[in-house]
């Protein structure tokens, strides 16, 4: 797999798997956007502000204990199974939101519906790293995790819309919002049923046979589409390995923590100084520009739209250089580089010198870089431990990050807002603070991984010679 030239399989690939972060965005903009609305009576809903609030929450709990438990049955079923389940989850729990009659009926569909997002993150980003080619691996992956940041900018846009009572009634616009996340989920769906199983999981687990005849099929499309012969296989590259059904949560956890306990560090590092800093930021942010900068409720949404621009374009722009620079140079930058530039954000606001329209062009430079270095870590909880334990891997830190950022950030940023500027500034430089200590992390543990087959990164349990 990592010999073959890229082709319009790959594509296929990237589309059917990758544009599921286009959703997450989407979700998580929506509800921020229409919270307003969603506390009205004449919605339908009347939630309180508090139970706006817990809705959140309850999102990312969804999130956290879909991403564990699919985690772990994308380790023992199989990448394709649990992606077509996910999704289909998703989709179930969104079309039922757009329906929703109270709040606990709508508090039950955040939860489904962070569960199936949450597993989309370990079961796409396992079957991407081993469907892409080493060389590009890095670029790929970022600019599939940046894409989140597409589906914020257009739930952005498309509430302004939805929600303006000219157009649709109150108690309308913003079902129809989960309704067309709906829609653009079935369409991935329909993509995704074209991509297949990871051949490095079925060889593995006992289905060697159905792993070379995928291989070979994928071979032949490779070559029809490029109209070259493929390069023979080296036959040093060849390695022995046993045959298993599974590998339950003992192993798992004994071969993160003893065998690679620097890795588990570097990844708990990268994870918790993205998370706080993204959900510290991002959860607080429209009530900064409205409550300490006056800024009108019906403008502040569009503050989003660049700021997401400038998260999508760090990845994409800067996906490259991960792969041919390298991994330990580029992150530790992306971290570093975000954290000091964050520390120069939080002096100028607290001095009083930043209005609304300069505070978002900090944020837009910030999170350009910071995109990069947070979408990296993915690929790289991804990349460092074994084929078995991977999805299971990027469920754990991403479990853990987002629990912690999720949670303990926005608490605090809420508290900031209403002690004023100085305090706000303060969270600021406490975001700083993780995002370069993390790089730092990454300086001395980093994995030079850049253009390297995941065996070499991390030999596979099942490896007997």
């Amino acid at each position: 797999m990592d010999r073959l030239p890229w082709a319009k399989w790959h594509w296929l690939v990237v589309i059917g798997l990758g544009t599921v972060w286009i959703l997450d965005g989407l979700e998580v903009t929506i509800v921020g956007a229409i919270a307003g609305r969603l506390t009205e009576k004449s919605s339908g809903l009347g939630l309180t502000t508090a139970q706006i609030g817990q809705a959140a929450a309850i999102y990312v709990a969804g999130a956290c204990v879909g991403a564990l438990a699919f985690g772990y049955l994308t380790d023992r079923f199989g990448r394709k199974k649990l992606f077509m389940i996910t999704l289909g989850i998703y989709l179930a729990a969104t079309v039922a939101t757009a329906f929703s009659f109270n709040p606990v009926y709508f508090f039950i569909c955040r939860f489904f519906t962070g569960s199936g997002i949450g597993g989309e993150y370990a079961a796409i980003n396992s079957a991407i790293d081993e469907l892409i080619p080493a060389r590009r691996r890095g670029v790929v992956d970022l600019a599939i995790n940046g894409s989140y940041w597409l589906g914020t900018a257009f739930g952005a846009v498309l509430t302004v819309f939805l929600l303006n009572t000219a157009i649709f009634p109150a108690d309308l616009g913003w079902r129809l919002a989960f309704g067309l996340g709906a829609v653009l989920g079935l369409t991935i769906l329909l993509v995704r049923r074209n991509v297949p199983e990871s051949p490095r999981w079925m060889f593995i687990h006992g289905r060697d046979e159905q792993a070379e005849n995928e291989v070979a099929a994928i071979e032949r499309t490779i070559e029809q589409q490029t109209g070259d012969d493929l390069e023979h296989v080296p036959d040093d590259t060849a390695i022995e390995i046993q045959q298993r059904r599974s590998t339950g949560f003992g192993e798992i956890a004994r071969v993160a923590i003893t065998r690679y306990p620097k890795r588990f560090v570097l990844g708990l590092s990268l994870f918790i100084g993205q998370a706080f800093l993204y959900n510290a930021v991002f959860f607080t942010y429209a009530l900064v520009l409205t409550q300490l900068l006056d800024v009108p409720d019906d403008i502040a949404p569009w503050s989003l739209v660049p700021i997401a621009v400038g998260n999508f374009l760090g990845p994409l722009l800067l996906g490259r250089l991960f792969d041919s620079i390298g991994r330990r140079v580029m992150i530790s930058l992306s971290y570093i580089g975000s954290g000091v530039l964050l520390v120069a954000t939080g002096i100028l606001f607290d001095l009083r010198m930043l209005d609304a329209t300069w505070l978002t062009v900090c944020w837009v430079i910030v999170f350009f870089f910071a995109s990069a270095g947070a979408s990296a870590a993915y690929l790289t909880v991804s990349e460092i431990f074994p084929m078995e334990t991977r999805a299971m891997a990027i469920a754990f830190f991403y479990a853990i990050g987002t629990g912690l950022g999720g949670i303990i950030g926005p608490l605090l940023f809420g508290s900031f807002v209403e002690q004023g500027i100085s305090a706000v500034a303060i969270g600021y430089f406490l975001g700083a603070g993780l995002m370069i200590a993390a790089g730092l992390v990454e300086v001395f543990l980093g994995v030079d991984a850049e253009r390297k087959s995941l065996e070499d990164i991390a030999d596979p349990l099942s490896k007997t010679g």
